[in-house]
């Protein structure tokens, strides 16, 4: 399967020094009415240039779709951004600025890995044509609010482990997309690493299928279509993916669970019928990449 994300914006490269104006070789006069004969030298390599444009071409033709269905880089495949193959245009992403001083969450001054950023700035925004969800429009959400997207049964325990486990914030954003999928995102942060992983084990753990079961769903499978974007992220062994398994009830819900450092992501896709896997990776992919 191929993918592409929107990937997060690079810090702003140095501009590059003033082209050269090329130089062009001197000739020997020409009689009027003729005209010059390219000089061997030039003939023999304007033809290896030209085969080495081509195979150049061929190489970078094969090379570059592989790196970009690997890395999910919209632009570097150009022509896979397009209605047809289900991806969703988000806005270009941009990490949030830090306090002074402080370090990104998986550096090596950052033992506890911490994310010092607003939580809620590391939210997946809505892509285009989204229709915000007025119960959760990207800021801080209440326990009671977050066990709500769980089935009744689990409700309380969850309540009860958050308030144990020392749970700092908890932020969200949800939207609905013109074909009915209805995407929600949670990032629930934590003291400290080692507590967010203890969390997601005791409560979300396991990766054959999901310790709890949400609201929506009846009961869920790893998802085996799932890929590494393949960008090298601190969080590509810290995922878990689910789909619901066939037959689904009336809603179709796909699910993944994020471990990064002090945080916990949920990313919940759900539609009538069949939620397309190609957006939802799309938006774990990219959710992990602001949680990196």
């Amino acid at each position: 399967m191929t993918e592409s994300t929107t990937h997060v914006a690079p810090q702003t490269a140095e501009p590059a020094s003033a082209p050269t104006a090329p130089v062009e070789p001197q000739t020997q006069p020409v009689a009027p009415g003729t005209t010059p004969a390219p000089p061997r030298s030039r003939r023999v390599l304007r033809t290896a240039g030209r085969w080495s444009a081509a195979l150049l071409l061929c190489a970078g033709l094969a090379t570059g779709t592989a790196y970009g269905i690997t890395a999910m880089e919209r632009t570097d495949v150009p022509g896979l951004a397009t209605e047809s193959d289900g991806r969703w245009e988000y806005p270009k992403l941009t990490l949030p600025a830090l306090p002074q001083g402080s370090p990104r969450p998986f550096t090596h001054t950052n033992a506890a890995e911490i994310h010092h950023a607003d939580l809620r700035k590391l939210l997946l925004p809505a892509p285009k044509g989204a229709r915000p969800d007025q119960k959760l429009p990207g800021g801080w959400v209440t326990p009671d609010r977050f066990a709500d997207e769980l089935e009744s049964v689990h409700q309380a325990e969850l309540k009860t482990a958050l308030v144990d486990y020392g749970l700092r914030h908890i932020a969200g954003r949800g939207w609905t997309m013109p074909d009915g999928t209805s995407a929600r995102t949670y990032l629930l942060r934590f003291d400290s690493g080692d507590t967010a992983a203890a969390f997601k084990m005791d409560h979300f753990g396991g990766t054959d299928y999901p310790s709890v079961r949400l609201a929506e769903e009846t009961l869920s499978e790893p998802d085996r279509s799932w890929k590494d974007p393949g960008q090298n992220s601190p969080l590509s062994e810290l995922v878990d993916v689910f789909v619901e398994m066939k037959p689904a009830g009336g809603v179709h819900v796909r699910q993944a669970y994020v471990l990064a450092g002090d945080t916990i992501g949920l990313v919940v896709h759900a539609k009538e019928g069949n939620a397309a896997a190609v957006p939802f990776h799309q938006s774990v992919a990219l959710q992990m990449q602001l949680l990196s």
